[in-house]
């Protein structure tokens, strides 16, 4: 999706899940279970996030990409497409595609790992990620959810990098 620019974001966390009071002031536990994210970003795309590590549920779905000519379900990963008045849903077996990627072709390492992609930009196969615009951009989203929360309402990039304590800024 080309990493496109954060405009706008809403959050919400919780911390309602019941834990027993000598054992929370023993530990000085103070952080959410469940933190819920909605990111507006530049080019009419938006971004849904679910992060949770202790809800009284026994998993959530995994994230999808969507688009006006089909979407992608990454985890389990699945294919939708409409062609014409067939619906078409597949499923997708991406161990057995990266083994013959990797073993028969002997391609497909580039994205395994960091290292992997280090080597594989070394050796000019792709192009290196931008990992600190990723990561800035990961960052503001991160302290945008939580501003939104302290708020109470959506909040702007620009609020967000104002009312950072962060000193961390990207040159060009």
């Amino acid at each position: 999706m080309d990493n496109p620019a954060v405009q706008r974001i809403s959050g919400k966390t919780y911390q309602e899940t019941g834990m027993d009071a000598k054992r929370r002031a023993a530990s000085g536990c103070d952080v959410e279970e469940l933190g819920l994210g909605f990111v507006r970003l530049a080019g009419n795309m938006s971004l849904d996030i679910i992060e949770s590590w202790a809800v009284m549920l026994d998993g959530l779905e995994g994230s999808v990409i969507l688009g006006s000519e089909g979407g992608v379900r990454l985890q389990p990963f699945g294919f939708f497409q409409s062609a014409g008045d067939l619906d078409l849903n597949s499923t997708v077996d991406l161990e057995r595609f990266m083994f013959r990627q990797h073993n028969v072709k002997g391609i497909g390492d580039e994205y395994d790992g960091a290292q992997n992609h280090w080597i594989a930009a070394l050796q000019g196969r792709v192009e290196l990620l931008p990992t600190d615009e990723l990561a800035l951009a990961a960052m503001l989203i991160s302290e945008g959810v939580s501003l939104s929360e302290k708020l109470g309402r959506e909040v702007s990039a620009d609020e967000v990098r104002k009312a950072s304590v962060s000193s961390a800024v990207l040159t060009a």
